[in-house]
């Protein structure tokens, strides 16, 4: 299979994947709801039992969602090995010697925390690069030692990376950082394109509004 080709079925498989999380949570939330609605004596007020339908909805979601998750981990992991390849071959990493000293040690475990962070970050970024072709790659990420990366993008221009504790799961900020304004939040590439186009303009650098809402497009983290 060519390279092209291997990365369109990748392409075509992770889109598969991301629908059947969002179906399973779906189905989950209506069953739930359902469910909670029957379930709730008829007694109740109407406001009570709809209530009840609605919180029995969300834990249906999670639930069900959580489930299909750990059925589709592998699906995942494989997808994300197919796209950190884009027609070069790599190198095995092997690990180091066993360490002779706790200072040893701590060297070692620093240097793997910081290329799991970068290749964390390159992991997340597949929701803001679905072309795989950018943010994707690994070794353009640099990682630090408290699980933070970033990603040179232009002079004095940095994509920042963190995860953070969700109420429902582990979510991921990207963050752009430039010396000359205030960092902002971004949830997808087309919004650093934006920064880099103004900046190329010599323009304001500005955040861009929701075209249906009128409000900031860039206010929040990317679970996953």
């Amino acid at each position: 299979m060519t390279a092209s080709l291997r990365q369109a079925a990748t392409t075509v498989v992770s889109t598969l994947i991301e629908g059947a999380s969002m179906a399973a949570a779906l189905i989950g939330g209506v069953a739930g709801a359902i469910g909670g609605y029957q379930l709730a004596p008829t007694t109740w007020p109407g406001d009570a039992r709809l209530a009840l339908a609605g919180a029995v909805a969300v834990i249906g979601a999670i639930a069900v969602d959580g489930l299909v998750e750990l059925a589709l981990a592998p699906l995942r992991r494989l997808t994300w090995r197919n796209r950190s390849t884009t027609g070069t071959s790599r190198t095995a990493a092997t690990a180091p010697a066993p360490a002779t000293s706790v200072d040893q040690a701590l060297t070692q475990v620093t240097a793997a925390t910081e290329t799991d962070a970068a290749n964390r970050a390159a992991f997340a970024a597949y929701r803001l690069d679905r072309g795989e072709g950018f943010l994707r790659d690994e070794e353009r990420w640099r990682g630090y030692e408290d699980g933070e990366a970033t990603f040179y993008l232009a002079p004095g221009l940095y994509l920042h990376h963190r995860a953070v504790s969700g109420d429902y799961a582990l979510e991921h900020e990207f963050t752009l950082l430039s010396a000359d304004s205030e960092p902002v939040t971004v949830t997808g590439i087309d919004q650093i394109r934006h920064q880099l186009a103004a900046r190329a303009a010599g323009l304001p650098v500005s955040v861009p509004a929701d075209d249906a809402t009128g409000t900031k497009a860039m206010d929040a983290p990317v679970s996953v």
